[in-house]
């Protein structure tokens, strides 16, 4: 084979090529041809490096280089769709969160006494402050919960009003905290395990 490989260099060379790599094309019937380009399509395609000896497999390289690149497609197919599905939950809790929020501000209007006109804010899913938005996945259950820690503040009977619910810093994305204000300076703290009893 190297000694095949040495006539071929030569032979080759004084015809002036400067390819250093000779096509051995290998068509259906076996038949075997050496030549300076690549093989037609269709025919078994290896190269031979003249300077090592070496012999590489075209058709199985372009096979992994086909595959890699189907494998790659594939990943960023997975990551595209695993990317809209988040964007689709967090749009369902958003408008969740929404109505949430409206349900709490038809209460509040019904409870003037109880609660301040601002007791309650709502949390907007396009505008939300630094530190709510690192709850964004947990906002429906952090407007429910406002809503549930102003109406334990109350039932207290030492909350005459409400004056703000808020999330508190002490929350995690598992444990949520909550901080309540009252007119009468009283404040109220609530974890989520408080208001889910």
């Amino acid at each position: 084979m190297r000694f095949a490989l040495i006539v071929l260099g030569c032979l080759l060379s004084s015809y002036g090529y400067a390819n250093r790599n000779v096509y051995k094309c290998v068509d259906a019937t076996g038949k075997k041809n050496y030549q300076s380009s690549p093989c037609a399509s269709g025919i078994s395609n290896t190269t031979l490096n003249i300077d090592t000896g070496s012999a590489t497999n075209l058709d199985e390289q372009q096979k992994k280089q086909q595959l890699a690149q189907e494998k790659d497609q594939a990943k960023l197919e997975e990551q595209k769709l695993t990317k809209q599905q988040q964007i689709e939950k967090q749009q369902a809790i958003d408008k969740e969160a929404i109505a949430e929020s409206k349900t709490t501000q038809d209460i509040i209007k019904a409870n003037p006494k109880q609660y301040s006109p601002f007791a309650i804010p709502p949390y907007q899913p396009d505008n939300l402050s630094d530190f709510v938005k690192k709850y964004q996945n947990r906002l429906a259950d952090i407007e429910r919960f406002r809503r549930a820690a102003a109406e334990k503040a109350l039932a207290s009977d030492q909350c005459e009003r409400v004056e703000a619910s808020e999330l508190d810093v002490k929350s995690t994305e598992t444990l949520l905290s909550f901080l309540i204000n009252c007119s009468s300076g009283k404040a109220f703290y609530y974890t989520e395990q408080d208001l889910n009893k």
